[in-house]
């Protein structure tokens, strides 16, 4: 019962770290090519950033999971068993707390210290992957290097081929072929997206 109540006063805090984490992303990547996404942004989109990013290469998804394996189950369960060495004694300050902790309460502190170290790759991971991408995508741009690999239809009837920046529940964006421009269009203005170039059929 204790660790279903711990679990869900843990949810908010999952939950806006969830929003910090996808409005970190967002908005460094998109601030690179000139558009603040969060006026173009609802709370939805924000929340499923993170998630589109874990899951946008089978390697990231990889790598998160050892990542969380390491930090969150494995490592704690090493800082218990490395609880007398002096290193772990000092750095945990465990002499001067009073009484002696029970084991119950020296894995809650490596439980805790490991979420924070996670917590802080996880941050990095995504501040990173905004400015990386953010930065090829501009420079891209800028030297037009792009590859044009949708074709947008739009409901008028006319259509273009495209680079996709990127897109949320409510817009796209995206330069058109000829046009350095980055354009936003509504998506109730789409009527399809063809992917002409599909790599992964290659």
């Amino acid at each position: 019962m204790k660790s279903i109540d711990k679990l869900q006063n843990l949810l908010p805090l999952g939950y806006l770290f969830l929003v910090v984490l996808g409005i970190i992303k967002e908005s460094v990547f998109f601030h690179q090519i000139g558009i603040n996404i969060l006026k173009y942004s609802s709370i939805m989109d924000v929340l499923i950033s993170p998630i589109a990013t874990l899951t946008l290469d089978p390697i990231i998804l990889i790598i998160f999971t050892m990542m969380f394996i390491c930090c969150v189950l494995v490592l704690p369960l090493i800082l218990y068993r490395l609880r007398t060495k002096k290193w772990v004694e000092k750095a945990f300050d465990l002499n001067n707390i009073e009484p002696e902790p029970s084991e119950k309460v020296l894995k809650g502190i490596f439980t805790t210290t490991a979420i924070q170290i996670f917590a802080f790759m996880l941050l990095s991971f995504f501040l990173g992957f905004g400015i990386g991408q953010g930065a090829k995508t501009a420079r891209n741009i800028k030297n037009n290097k792009l590859d044009y690999d949708y074709k947008l239809n739009y409901s008028s009837g006319e259509s273009e081929d495209i680079y996709m920046v990127g897109s949320n529940s409510l817009y796209y964006f995206y330069l058109a072929k000829g046009n350095p421009a980055v354009k936003i269009s509504p998506v109730g203005s789409i009527k399809s997206i063809e992917l002409t170039k599909n790599r992964m059929l290659k």
